[in-house]
This record gives structure tokens, C-alpha cells and sequence, in this order.
């Protein structure tokens, strides 16, 4: 069980809290990453229902009537629960696993069913850390040395924190790894802000969202990184969307046929 400091006001966290370390390397094979962007509208989730799912945010409502329990459902947005509290309730009472901040947790009003994990972000490096590269877990940008770079990294052990992208994504993208996917494959990973996400309607309450603020400063040099120093025999990713905002020359967009194929091998 971790523990946790807390104010001496703070709700206790729940009982069934896992350290990160539970779940590394715990899986392997093919797994699909959920995401919100309107493209996902057009996958035949039920046909997949035997590959495991990681899911995030509003992105559970993909999974409502199906049967199917996430593998992972993460929420970085601590105001979520309020906008979407059934989403956020379902997603608490289906996933095998949540991964929430530990104010979050403190605040559940449905407690997870499945284990739940506490995040944290990777913690920025010293000068000399960053010289030695002696944490091969964190895989960062080293080219320039400065407070952009240093956030832009990606977590190989979510025990050690993970990088926040600006986009809850890149955190799936890292509970991939860290569980010991080798293939993952992205649904909705549109990036398209104006296209909006494909639970949200116009009477539904609209949460924030900074895709276009964040792509070319946070979202894509990360991205970037990914692909030049993670992907690789043991670990790739393949995307979905056929209108992505992410070049294919970072992630390689599939057909539907395409994925299947790389499934089965």
C-alpha cells in the first residue's frame, strides 16, 4: 500500500491503494489506447472486446452496454468528475484498473472496483542527473538543457512519475509501456480541438480543452521523442485516425484491416 501525506482535514484515501510497481510488465501482446476525438465514433468496439483496453477520461462512454472492462482508465482533469459525473462513476465501477491523482482519490465519491494507482509527474533532473543519464526509466530530451526540455520525457516506470504532455494520451501511451504492451494502437487520437470529443453534444457540459494551445509547444516534441528513442521492435504504436493531426511519420496511421494483421502476429 502506498502512503500518502495528507492534510490533516483530507478524506483517507481508499483502502485498496497499489504502488505502480503491482502493474509493471503484468501484460504483453496488442492493446488499444480509447481516446476522445470524433474518429472513435467509427470503431467496432465489440469486435475487439478480447484485446485490452486503456481508456481515459470521457472516453469510458465508448465502453457503456458493452460488457467490456477497461484494462486502464485514467483521468488527469481533476475538475472531470463534476462536468461528467456519471462517466466518471461508470468508469470507477468498470475499469480493472484507475489511475487518478491522490486528491482525486480523496475525493471519490464511487470508489474503483479495480486497483487503484496514484500519479505523479516525473520529476524535473538536476544538472548532473541530466549529464549522467543515470535513470534509464526516464527517457527525456536531451538536446537543449531548459525548463521545456526537461518536462518533455517519457516514463518506461510509472513508479518513478510519468510526463505530462498537455494531453492525457501521452499518459496512456506511458501506462502501455509500463504494463508491458509491445503493440498499441490509438482510437481517436484525432488532436482535432474544433471537431470537439465525440461524447460531448451540444447540451452536454463541455470541458476544457487546450490541444491547440499545447500541440507544437508539448504534444507533438513529445510525441517526437517517443518515436525516436521508445518505439522500437519491443514497443510500437500504430494510429487509427485517418484525419490525425499527428504527422504518420510519428505514429503510422492503419486501416482498420491493417490493425487486425498486427494483432494476430
Amino acid at each position: 500500500m502506498n502512503s500518502t501525506s495528507r492534510t490533516p482535514n483530507a478524506s483517507p484515501l481508499p483502502l485498496h491503494v497499489r504502488d505502480f510497481a503491482d502493474c509493471r510488465n503484468i501484460a504483453h501482446g496488442a492493446a488499444f489506447i480509447i481516446v476522445s476525438g470524433s474518429s472513435a465514433k467509427d470503431f467496432p468496439i465489440e469486435q475487439f472486446a478480447d484485446i485490452p483496453m486503456i481508456t481515459v477520461n470521457g472516453a469510458i462512454s465508448m465502453f457503456m452496454g458493452t460488457g467490456i472492462k477497461p484494462f486502464f482508465y485514467a483521468c488527469t482533469d481533476t475538475s472531470f468528475s463534476l462536468q461528467q459525473p456519471e462517466l466518471f462513476a461508470y468508469a470507477m465501477r468498470t475499469s480493472q484498473r484507475v489511475a487518478v491523482w491522490a486528491n482525486q482519490a480523496q475525493e471519490l465519491i464511487v470508489e474503483p472496483t479495480g486497483d487503484l494507482y496514484l500519479l505523479k509527474k516525473a520529476p524535473k533532473p538536476t544538472l548532473t542527473e541530466w549529464l549522467l543519464r543515470n535513470n534509464q526509466d526516464l527517457v527525456r530530451n536531451r538536446a537543449v538543457w531548459g525548463s521545456r526540455n526537461r518536462s518533455i520525457g517519457f516514463s518506461k516506470n510509472l513508479a518513478h512519475g510519468f510526463f505530462d504532455a498537455r494531453t492525457v494520451l501521452y499518459l496512456a501511451l506511458q501506462l502501455a509501456y509500463h504494463a508491458g504492451f509491445s503493440k498499441v494502437i490509438l482510437v481517436g487520437a484525432d488532436m482535432n480541438q474544433s471537431a470537439g470529443r465525440f461524447y460531448e453534444t451540444d447540451g452536454s457540459s463541455i470541458s476544457p480543452c487546450g490541444l491547440d494551445q499545447h500541440f507544437h509547444s508539448r504534444i507533438l516534441p513529445s510525441l517526437k521523442l517517443m518515436s525516436d528513442k521508445v518505439v522500437g521492435k519491443e514497443f510500437a504504436v500504430y494510429n487509427l485516425s485517418p484525419s490525425s493531426r499527428i504527422p504518420s511519420g510519428v505514429i503510422p496511421v492503419k486501416t482498420l484491416d491493417e490493425v487486425k494483421a498486427i494483432i494476430q502476429t
